[in-house]
């Protein structure tokens, strides 16, 4: 898929999550695709501009509320883009131009009204590079930060898996969301597996909504 098709992709209104989920994976495989075209090296060039971009999205107010503000004007999203791309140049001694692909990507997205898929794109073309790389990324969602002790025993676990040893290597990376309440949810590879509370209280609910 190119760049060039990724115009069309006009916004359509009642998209639901899954939908959305859909196109950013879109973005992310033609984004994935240009970048390994060219090399190696622009693909990691590419990528690390992107994590630059997210990271900087979840740091700063001002440009989380830029790309998921469906309603600025041309102008503004011009503006808003400028300072995306100073946040993948980097600074100092390493700042370097933000590279064509980076910047096509974003100027579609926002051409297409899609900058609000932002982040799913950012994800989608790092679980491709992943594996594109023969990696596993394993994301593990707690309430509270997870004690090293406990992601090295959980790591070791992991790697006994079928789906790990098939893999080069396992990257593992712990994300905190409080509404989990406790316990885990483990995402890897196209597997989840939700070993939290608050989908055990779901469950409850649940059952007993049905026994009433």
């Amino acid at each position: 898929m190119s760049f060039s098709l990724l115009r069309t992709c006009a916004p359509t209104a009642g998209f639901g999550r899954r939908a959305a989920s859909g196109i950013a994976l879109k973005y992310a495989t033609a984004t994935f695709s240009a970048a390994l075209a060219k090399s190696p090296q622009v693909l990691t060039k590419v990528q690390t501009e992107l994590n630059a971009i997210s990271k900087s999205i979840g740091d700063t107010p001002e440009l989380k509320t830029f790309v998921t503000n469906p309603t600025l004007s041309v102008k503004d999203r011009n503006a808003g883009l400028s300072g995306l791309y100073a946040r993948a140049e980097g600074t100092g001694a390493k700042k370097e131009p933000v590279s064509d692909i980076t910047r096509n990507l974003f100027i579609i997205l926002s051409e297409n009204g899609r900058l609000g898929e932002t982040t799913g794109v950012i994800e989608g073309f790092n679980e491709l590079v992943a594996k594109h790389k023969g990696e596993l990324n394993v994301t593990v969602t707690s309430a509270v930060p997870l004690t090293k002790d406990v992601l090295t025993r959980l790591e070791a676990t992991l790697k006994q898996s079928q789906t790990a040893q098939q893999a080069k290597s396992l990257k593992l990376t712990n994300k905190v969301n409080p509404s989990v309440l406790g316990g885990l949810v483990v995402d890897f590879g196209e597997k989840t597996i939700d070993l939290s509370v608050s989908s055990r209280i779901n469950k409850l609910n649940s059952l007993l909504q049905q026994s009433v």
